[in-house]
């Protein structure tokens, strides 16, 4: 019997399927011929879909803006939840596929294509259960609930009502930690378990909250309660905030941290791919499947990694020459990630170079863009409790409704694995026109169904990052050849990604065996090297979607041009590919193809 057979056994399926939907004469409607009329049916399900989800999903409504369920945290890995939220994606993709597609507009066409196809792949992925293993360094709900709890994130603290919300969102957390052991419980038995070496550095993470309540960063927003209370009801907030920290919370993170440290290290596996698991091939394919919205199987991929790592070793090597460097590659690789001119030995002094970068990338925007995002960003730090194990760079997209900026997350730990060449390349990934332009720019579409404002794919996001990278001549970078290898030094990063990431869960490959590819083949300090490698593991097939969807960007755009010729508008290209929001790469070829036939079409 299927995972997706046994979570439909609970349920009583006609009952569930009349709750999800708005009412019953949209479960069977009659098919318009008119492509207004079949646009309307199609954005009303759609909609319908997205409020469920936002219901189901707290957090993720939490993250946008939407702020009427913020006292909620669902217990997503639940068995209950599994098998209505199977239920839902079958219904939803049943409804939409009802509906011709050659009577919808193009735009409705488009939201109907990506629609069916998250559907279509959410639905296999309930025969691998991942709800077992609910807990890794990168996907631990208490790192979650510590950034929203610190008051410097999403979960605002402005009003008395926001603290209850919260103290109504740490009873949910403890409820969460309760599911998730009987969960991992549950995986020890099927042999479906993390690798021990993650499990390690969560402790770790859980360790960091199990303190005394005044030095928990929970109690940091009682410093600025909300100006209108008075003091007697300042003092009740703050005691019964408190309150909950200490009776509730902490005990919630000491419960996980003493059940992963005493039960679940024990169980937990010395491999470190997926190919250990059951299934594990398949459970693999599926995620790359997800991941990349091509059809290029992990060895393809693996090969493709193997090709590009011997291109760009070339590219380094003419900027060797350009400096005149005396010395083989490693040699170069070493040098670059020794020489103290590279480093700086204060965090400000790294944050403070990210900061400089944003007028002299900002002069040169308009001539590659004309849609500008109206949010803003920040830059900050990697909170202590996580940046061990964090990446060296990480983004978090801004609230729609402007209440809170996109924040461009710089990992000052361990600044001997931070090198100032990294700066300008990382810079145009993470904030413009990289992951702050096109995330901003997508919430600021309303013409699109909220599912795709608020949604999207790995490759897409991160392909487009890398492919911002690839702009840096064009917006006034890239003027010093060492911020020029940075940029290449990225970009041979994420092949490697492509090579190890197969290595490690098609090829079977251990952790010791990424790390001696990637000190082989780059420069990169042990830190991160380490934290990247761990990565892989613990989120598979993500590190994919950078390289394919880059190489993705820059095969489409080299096709415009070339068809194109002096027709070719950049600012055009670049905005037929922001305003849809993240599409998928199958998907996205044809809308270019189409887009250039247009052009085509105008200038004949």
């Amino acid at each position: 019997m299927t995972l997706q057979s046994q979570l439909l056994l609970p349920l009583t399926l006609t009952l569930l399927l009349c709750a999800c939907g708005p009412n019953d004469e949209a479960a069977a409607p009659a098919m318009p011929s008119d492509p207004a009329e079949a646009g309307i049916e199609l954005h009303g399900i759609l909609e319908a879909y997205f409020d469920l989800q936002i219901e189901r999903n707290p957090l993720r409504a939490t993250f946008i803006g939407d702020h009427r369920f913020n006292d909620r945290l669902a217990i997503t890995i639940a068995p209950d939840y599994l098998a209505e939220s199977l239920a839902i994606e079958q219904d939803f993709l049943e409804r939409v596929a009802a509906i011709d597609a050659t009577a919808l507009h193009p735009d409705d066409r488009l939201s109907r294509e990506i629609f069916l196809r998250e559907r279509q792949h959410a639905i296999e992925g309930f025969d691998f259960p991942g709800h077992l293993m609910p807990v890794n360094q990168f996907r631990n709900m208490g790192n979650t609930m510590a950034q929203l709890g610190s008051g410097q994130g999403a979960q605002p603290f402005q009003s008395e009502s926001d603290y209850d919300d919260f103290t109504g969102r740490m009873n949910d957390f403890s409820r969460w930690v309760e599911q998730a052991i009987r969960n991992m419980r549950k995986g020890i038995e099927q042999d479906i378990v993390q690798p021990a070496i993650l499990m390690e550095r969560v402790t770790d993470q859980l360790a960091a909250h199990i303190v005394p309540v005044e030095d928990s960063l929970f109690v940091r927003p009682l410093d600025s309660l909300p100006e209108d209370l008075d003091e007697e009801a300042a003092n009740a907030l703050r005691e019964r905030y408190q309150t909950a920290i200490a009776d509730v919370l902490l005990p919630a993170y000491e419960r996980l941290h003493d059940f992963i440290a005493d039960e679940y290290m024990a169980a937990a596996r010395s491999t470190h791919g997926m190919r250990a698991l059951p299934d594990g091939d398949a459970w693999y394919a599926w995620l790359v499947r997800g991941t990349t919205t091509t059809d290029l199987s992990p060895a393809e991929i693996h090969d493709i990694g193997l090709a590009e790592v011997e291109r760009i070793h070339d590219a380094i090597r003419g900027v060797m020459h350009e400096v005149e460097f005396e010395g083989d590659l490693n040699d170069f690789f070493e040098f670059t990630a020794t020489d103290p001119r590279f480093y700086v030995d204060d965090p400000e002094e790294l944050l403070a170079a990210y900061e400089a970068l944003r007028a002299r990338v900002e002069d040169g925007l308009d001539a590659l863009f004309d849609l500008t995002p109206i949010a803003r960003y920040e830059i900050r730090p990697v909170e202590p409790y996580r940046e061990r194990s964090a990446a060296g760079a990480s983004y978090m997209r801004p609230a729609a409704d402007g209440s809170r900026p996109g924040i461009f997350y710089v990992n000052t730990y361990d600044l001997s694995a931070r090198p100032l060449w990294a700066v300008e390349s990382l810079f145009l990934h993470e904030a413009v026109p990289g992951h702050h332009y096109q995330i901003a720019l997508q919430q600021e579409q309303p013409e699109l169904p909220r599912f795709r404002r608020f949604g999207g794919n790995t490759a897409f996001i991160e392909g487009w990052a890398l492919y911002a990278e690839s702009l840096g001549r064009q917006l006034g970078l890239y003027q010093d050849p060492y911020q020029y290898f940075g940029m290449l030094n990225a970009e041979l990063w994420r092949a490697i990604r492509l090579v190890v990431d197969t290595g490690l869960h098609l090829h079977g490959w251990s952790r010791d065996d990424v790390l001696e590819y990637m000190f082989d083949n780059s420069s990169v300090g042990r830190a991160r090297a380490v934290s990247e490698a761990e990565r892989y593991m613990a989120i598979p097939s993500q590190a994919l979607a950078y390289k394919v969807g880059q190489m993705r960007f820059l095969e489409l755009r080299r096709e415009a041009e070339n068809r194109l010729g002096e027709d070719f508008d950049i600012r055009a290209y670049h905005n037929l590919i922001l305003r849809n929001g993240p599409v998928p790469l199958d998907l996205l070829e044809a809308e270019v193809e189409r887009w250039i036939a247009s052009q085509m079409e105008t200038t004949t």
